[in-house]
């Protein structure tokens, strides 16, 4: 239960007293309880005016692909935001029993969604892939640094730390480039 007058994190959701302005965790500004309350009212409107109910017509795009019951859940998830989806099985990918015959059951499955709500269906997934992994809790500034050996200064992708590229390891964490 949200109390209007403590204050909460918009990204971790953690309660903290009215004095306090800023996330120990995450480190941004926290919110009133009116506001988390309001922002809550918000987002229940804009599900219950979402249709979730596929037709025909629809013009639908892949969003993912892989084994049924990874698309299952996440198929379950995004019905949960009132996002409607469709599980296609690619026949291709079907199997072959003991005796060579094509089974007609596939190993791999698409996941649809509509067009207008592709966008919105790959940020749910995204949040997902966030809390189930713990990648939120990492500092990720660097994650796209690149080693290169013809340069002369390279960032540790790990850490962040230069260091010339004459050396393979970092001197900071020790992850090897070699």
């Amino acid at each position: 239960m949200v109390e209007p007058d403590l204050k909460y994190c918009p990204q971790c959701n953690d309660e903290y007293r009215a004095e306090i302005e800023i996330c120990a965790a995450c480190g941004i500004n926290l919110i009133t309880g009116r506001q988390k309350i309001e922002m809550e009212e918000a987002r229940k409107k804009k599900l219950e005016s979402r249709v979730s109910e596929l037709s025909p017509d629809d013009d639908l795009v892949q969003i993912r692909r892989g084994q049924l019951p990874e698309m299952r859940h996440l198929s379950h998830l995004l019905e949960d935001q009132r996002i409607g989806t469709l599980l296609v099985g690619d026949m291709k990918t079907c199997g072959k029993d003991r005796f060579g015959n094509t089974l007609s059951v596939p190993t791999t499955y698409d996941l649809l969604v509509k067009r207008d709500d592709a966008v919105e269906a790959l940020h749910v997934i995204d949040e997902e892939h966030r809390k189930t992994t713990g990648l939120g809790q990492y500092d990720q500034a660097h994650a796209d640094a690149v080693y290169n050996p013809a340069a002369g200064e390279a960032c540790c992708p790990a850490c962040g730390h230069l260091f010339p590229t004459t050396e393979k390891t970092c001197p900071d964490c020790g992850l090897n480039f070699g």
